[in-house]
């Protein structure tokens, strides 16, 4: 494990071991610090023996229910992680929804199915035919499009039309 370690103007260096950071806080040539994510380091109070760095890779294993990440230098590994993926939480998440949603579809059909089998409600009412109540006459022939001025309202209770002159 490394510890990362800043200069007194914040710029990084490169990490130490946590036995000698330790000893730099007691002896008062650096302070802890967290940043913003949690994650401790040590700035310097003095001046650093040396500015040199060592590139650092990233590497990451990309797996279905774990991932792993590693950040390595050319001498020291500096930081591992293991990540546990919510790909079990999302995929049962997913059969609920796909059940549910199957679920809603049967229920709809079977309402629809009682809705078409249930005894009419009104004796003016036929199934794929017009009723009689808005029939011109008894030849069953549709009205049509009128115009308002040939419409009579019999009562507004029943909301019922009729042709003026043919009745």
């Amino acid at each position: 494990m490394r510890i990362p370690v800043v200069d007194k103007d914040h710029k990084p260096l490169m990490p130490t071991t946590p036995a000698r950071a330790r000893r730099w806080i007691e002896s008062g040539k650096a302070i802890k610090c967290w940043s913003d994510l949690g994650q401790f380091y040590v700035q310097l109070t003095v001046d650093p023996s040396g500015r040199e760095t060592q590139d650092i890779a990233i590497g990451i294993d990309p797996g279905k229910k774990y991932s792993g990440i590693g950040v390595q230098s050319a001498k020291f590994t500096l930081y591992t992680a293991h990540l546990v993926l919510p790909f079990q939480t999302v995929k049962d998440r997913m059969d609920a929804r796909r059940l549910m949603r199957r679920g809603r579809r049967i229920n709809r059909k079977v309402v629809f199915a009682k809705r078409a089998h249930r005894q009419k409600r009104f004796a003016n009412r036929r199934q794929g035919k017009l009723a009689p109540s808005i029939c011109a006459n008894r030849h069953w022939k549709r009205l049509g499009q009128i115009s308002a001025s040939k419409v009579n309202l019999i009562r507004r209770s029943t909301g019922l039309i009729v042709a003026g002159s043919h009745l």
